[in-house]
C-alpha cells in the first residue's frame, strides 16, 4: 500500500495517542481485554490509513479529511458539556424506547433512561459490561468485526472504551426498541470519538435497535463507530441507522452481523446530513435458512459524500438476502455504492438479490456504483444491478399539467422514489420522524 506523508504522520499520531490512552488505564492495561486492544493497534500499524490507491477507499478521501487534526483528549471526553435540556430536544418525540445517550463516545447515565422491567433483557454501557462480565464480553468482543482487514475497525478496537451493550436471553420478545443517541459535542473543539456497540440476541428472541448519530456545534467531528451484532438460532432483529449530523461531521461506521440457523436480520440505513460518511455493513449467514434484508437511502446536496459498502457472505445452504440502496444526489455531491455478495461452495439453494438505484439532480453530482457477485455454487438464484438517471420529464410534465407547481411536482417524484426505504421501517413514530426529515430535505 502506498501512503502519502500526511497519512503516515496521522498514523504515527494515532500510535502516540494510544500510548497516552494506555497509561490512563493504569492496572487495567494488563487485562485480556486490553491485550486485544494491543493486537488491534498492531494490525492498524500494518494496515495504515487508506489512500486513493486503496481499492475499497479509492472514491472516499477519508485520510485527507482526518488531517484536519481531530482531537483525542480522553479526560475531557468524560465531561459532557451538553445539557439535559438540549438532549431532550433531540429525542424522537413520542417514541417509547430504552434511551441510551453517548456524549463524545461515552455513556451518560444522567442523560440516559433505561428502566428495564423485562426479564431476560440487559442494556447497559459497554464499559461497565466488560468490567462486570469480562468472560461474556470477551467471548464476543472483536470476534466478528475483523480488525486485521479494516484500519478503522482496528483503530476503534484499539481505543475501545465505551458504548452500548445489549444482551437478550433466549425466548424473549423485547417490548420496545433500544434507542442510541450518539452525540458528538462540536461546540468548542474538534472531537474524534470511537463508540463500541455489542448486541447479542438469544435463541427464539426478537429485538430492535436504532442508532442515531448527531453532531452539535460548528467544529469538525470524526466518529469511528463499530457495532457487532450476533444472532442465535431463530432470532429476529431489526437494525436502524440514522445519520443526521452537522455539515462538518465525518463518520466511519462498521457494522458486523453474524447469523446462525433460521435467524433474520433487517437493516435500514438513512443518510441525510454529514460532510463525509462511510458505512460498512457486513453480514455473515453461517447456517441454513438465514435471511438478511438490507435497505438504504441517501439524500445528498452541496459537497456531501456518502459511501455505502456492503458484504453479504452466504456460507451455508438455503439462505436468502435482499439488498436495495437508493440515492438522490444534488449539488456537487458524490455517492459511492460497493456491494459484494459471496456464495460459498457449500451454499447451494441460495437466493441473493442486490440493487442500487440513483437519481442525479445536477450535472455536478456523481455516483460510483459497483455491485458484485462471487459465486462458487451452481444451484443458486442471484442477481445484481445498478441504475443511474434523472427525473422522468414525462412524469414531471404530467404532474405540471394537473396544476401542480414545478417544485412540488419535483418533490413528489423524489419522495415516491425514496419510499421503498421508509416502507421497511416498522416503528410508526420512527417512520414519521424520518419522513419529516426527508420531506424537509426534498422541499429545501
Amino acid at each position: 500500500m502506498s501512503l502519502t506523508s500526511n497519512s503516515i504522520d496521522l498514523k504515527q499520531g494515532f500510535i502516540r495517542q494510544f500510548e497516552l490512552f494506555e497509561k490512563a488505564l493504569n492496572g487495567k492495561s494488563l487485562t485480556d481485554f486490553h491485550q486485544t486492544r494491543k493486537k488491534a493497534l498492531k494490525a492498524f500499524e500494518g494496515l495504515g490509513l487508506p489512500d486513493r490507491k486503496t481499492e475499497n477507499y479509492k472514491y472516499t478521501p477519508i485520510t485527507r479529511s482526518l488531517n484536519k487534526k481531530f482531537r483525542f483528549d480522553y479526560e475531557s471526553l468524560g465531561k459532557p458539556t451538553i445539557s439535559k435540556e438540549v438532549v431532550d430536544k433531540l429525542l424522537i418525540k413520542d417514541l417509547d424506547a430504552y434511551n441510551i445517550v453517548l456524549i463524545n463516545g461515552q455513556y451518560s447515565k444522567e442523560l440516559s433512561s433505561v428502566d428495564i422491567e423485562l426479564s431476560g433483557l440487559e442494556i447497559r454501557d459497554f464499559k461497565s459490561a466488560y468490567e462486570a462480565q469480562p468472560d461474556l464480553v470477551g467471548t464476543y468482543f472483536a470476534k466478528y468485526a475483523n480488525f486485521n482487514e479494516d484500519p478503522f475497525t482496528a483503530l476503534n478496537t484499539a481505543f475501545s472504551l465505551d458504548g452500548t451493550f445489549m444482551k437478550v436471553a433466549d425466548n424473549v420478545v423485547v417490548d420496545k426498541p433500544v434507542m442510541v443517541y450518539a452525540i458528538a459535542d462540536a461546540n468548542a473543539a474538534n472531537w474524534a470519538v470511537q463508540p463500541r456497540n455489542l448486541v447479542i440476541v438469544g435463541k427464539n428472541s426478537q429485538a430492535s435497535i436504532i442508532e442515531n448519530y448527531i453532531s452539535l456545534g460548528n467544529e469538525p467531528t470524526f466518529t469511528n463507530a463499530v457495532s457487532e451484532i450476533v444472532l442465535d438460532e431463530n432470532a429476529y432483529f431489526d437494525y436502524y441507522k440514522l445519520e443526521m449530523q452537522g455539515e462538518n461531521a465525518y463518520h466511519v461506521g462498521n457494522t458486523q452481523v453474524y447469523q446462525v440457523r433460521s435467524s433474520t436480520f433487517n437493516a435500514t440505513t438513512i443518510s441525510l446530513t454529514g460532510s463525509l460518511i462511510r458505512n460498512n455493513l457486513n453480514v455473515v449467514l453461517d447456517d441454513e435458512h438465514c435471511e438478511a434484508n438490507m435497505n438504504g437511502l441517501y439524500l445528498l446536496d452541496d459537497h456531501q459524500h456518502v459511501d455505502n459498502q456492503t458484504v453479504v457472505d452466504h456460507k451455508k445452504p438455503n439462505s436468502l438476502s435482499n439488498e436495495l440502496y437508493k440515492g438522490i444526489l444534488g449539488g456537487s455531491s458524490t455517492g459511492v455504492f460497493n456491494g459484494r455478495i459471496y456464495v460459498r461452495p457449500n451454499a447451494q439453494k441460495t437466493n441473493a438479490f442486490q440493487s442500487n438505484k440513483n437519481i442525479l439532480l445536477t450535472d455536478e453530482a456523481s455516483i460510483n456504483a459497483k455491485p458484485q457477485l462471487e459465486i462458487w455454487a451452481d444451484d443458486v438464484k442471484c442477481s445484481h444491478g445498478a441504475t443511474t438517471g434523472q427525473l422522468d420529464e414525462e412524469q414531471l410534465f404530467y404532474l405540471r399539467s394537473r396544476g401542480i407547481g414545478q417544485q412540488e411536482a419535483r418533490s413528489l417524484l423524489l419522495y415516491a422514489f425514496a419510499m421503498d426505504a421508509l416502507e421497511k421501517v416498522k416503528i410508526d413514530v420512527l417512520r414519521e420522524y424520518i419522513d419529516h426529515h426527508i420531506n424537509t430535505r426534498l422541499n429545501k
